[in-house]
């Protein structure tokens, strides 16, 4: 696991305590009741501010999984 992803699963973790590490790659707002939309405004402002990117309103809708987020940050932090 790379630093990006070490520091997405970080963020996903705080925001989602009861993951465990093993099951972030499958994680979803399909699969995880608790992700709402609290959840989810907490979890990309948990992503903006630990990368310092800004998400804007198309990429906020759609950002819905783990991997969503951390192919999102990867493209962000390299395009930056």
């Amino acid at each position: 696991m790379n630093n990006i992803s070490t520091r997405v699963s970080q963020c996903f973790q705080a925001v989602f305590p009861q993951l465990d590490a093993t099951d972030l790659p499958r994680a979803s707002q399909a699969s995880i009741p608790q992700w709402d939309s609290v959840a989810h405004v907490t979890l990309l402002s948990a992503i903006s501010e630990e990368f310092g990117i800004e998400i804007d309103d198309e990429s906020f809708e759609t950002l819905t999984s783990y991997l969503l987020v951390a192919d999102f940050v990867e493209s962000q932090v390299a395009g930056g």
